[in-house]
């Protein structure tokens, strides 16, 4: 299609229409709100996904989760042309082209497109992944529905994880240099980086980590039992609230063990023990441990971020690599964990304001930027000069010592979804 046929968008929009008077926002998380109220929440945000990626000429990724929300509940985020988080002007054309009625939806769409300098005559892709609620399936369909009648084509990679999903984006978008995009590319790239990784590290009793995982009776489940096979043994993991038997997100996964500061139902503890929590759409992660009294120990993520960067800055130091490098947090940071970055690790400690996509922004500005809120969510952000100049130290170094803390590094960029 290479305008609008105004006919075929009334017609269709009919088949989605909009609860009377309800008015949401799009925010950091995207929409979300009760499953039954989202009909036409998801196929308007097909519409968008298909202005943007004609604006954007690349490909737009939507997915349908509600996180770490009960399973009654749904959602939907748009993830921008490089994996990214969408741009603040487009979550604006998000909410207004939610909350249009029937009648204002084609003039908010033409304003949109006359704003955003939107070119109807380009193509436009856009892919789709969902989570595991009963409810994220039809709704999917519903986002196809949007992504069709505006002349846009669409792939559903179906059940994956947030993170999956950017990774998609990113690997189509810079033609396969950042990965494959495929699910088996995902789970090859990662796993491998952390196979060489663990050969590497000298910390390893009997050549194997072990680690109980909480999996919040999501998606993680899943596509960990789907890993499993890739990782070689490197990482013996075992699954608890794999969904056979919970409620996604009931009395588990990483916003319940964080907030109540005690470890999920269905796990038992024993001392010393690794465990860890996803949320629903596998994008957060918490760790925590009971120590020889029985005393409960949680590593959210501000802990998580001090310990990637004392890590970090021991292989820059051994490598001699002169990088920026920097750990962005918000004021909601434990504090201590600022002091002990700047006092004892002298690493540079950045504030950013609250939500994801302000700290990512902020670590973008450095050649290593580290970023977690405390609740799990969060990366490491490796710039293009870091990387090359990193990849060819691991390549060309003659100097042993500092050859292998790059080969280090090149494989935390590689085992890292950024």
């Amino acid at each position: 299609m290479r305008k609008m046929d105004v006919e075929a968008l009334a017609k269709t929009s009919k088949l989605h229409p909009k609860p009377p008077g309800l008015s949401l926002q799009y925010g950091t998380a995207g929409f979300r709100t009760k499953a039954e109220n989202l009909d036409h929440v998801m196929f308007r945000m097909g519409l968008l996904a298909v202005l943007r990626s004609k604006q954007k000429k690349s490909i737009i990724g939507v997915m349908v989760t509600a996180s770490h929300n009960p399973e009654e509940d749904n959602g939907v985020k748009l993830i921008d042309s490089l994996g990214e988080m969408l741009a603040p002007a487009w979550e604006e054309h998000a909410t207004c082209l939610a909350n249009a009625e029937e009648k204002e939806l084609l003039p908010v769409l033409r304003a949109i497109c006359q704003k955003e300098g939107v070119d109807l005559q380009k193509d436009a892709f856009v892919i789709l992944g969902r989570d595991t609620r009963p409810s994220s399936k039809k709704l999917s369909q519903s986002v196809t529905d949007g992504v069709s009648v505006l002349g846009g084509q669409c792939q559903d990679y179906g059940l994956v994880t947030t993170p999956q999903l950017h990774y998609m984006v990113c690997c189509q978008n810079t033609c396969g240099s950042y990965g494959t995009a495929t699910v088996e590319g995902y789970y090859q790239k990662l796993s491998k980086a952390f196979v060489e990784l663990t050969k590497q590290a000298t910390s390893q009793r009997d050549g194997q980590i072990r680690l109980t995982i909480d999996c919040a009776n999501g998606i993680g489940a899943l596509k960990l039992k789907e890993m499993e096979r890739y990782l070689l043994a490197g990482l013996v993991v075992h699954l608890e609230n794999d969904g056979t038997a919970g409620k996604l997100n009931h009395l588990c996964g990483a916003d319940f063990v964080k907030v109540h500061q005690k470890p999920p139902v269905g796990l038992q503890m024993k001392p010393n023990e690794c465990c860890c929590s996803f949320d629903g759409d596998a994008d957060r992660i918490v760790y925590y441990y009971l120590d020889t009294a029985g005393q409960f120990h949680l590593l959210d993520g501000d802990k998580i971020a001090t310990l990637i960067s004392t890590f970090l800055k021991e292989l820059l130091d051994k490598s001699g690599q002169t990088l920026t490098f920097a750990v962005v947090q918000t004021a909601y940071a434990n504090g201590s964990s600022t002091c002990y970055l700047k006092e004892t690790m002298k690493v540079p400690v950045h504030c950013a304001k609250t939500g994801v996509k302000h700290l990512h922004h902020k670590a973008q500005e450095f050649d290593i930027g580290v970023y977690f809120e405390a609740n799990g969510h969060g990366t490491v952000l490796f710039s293009k000069v870091a990387e090359d100049k990193i990849r060819h130290q691991a390549k060309e170094e003659k100097d042993n010592l500092k050859r292998e803390a790059a080969k280090m590094l090149e494989n935390t960029i590689d085992l890292i979804n950024q």
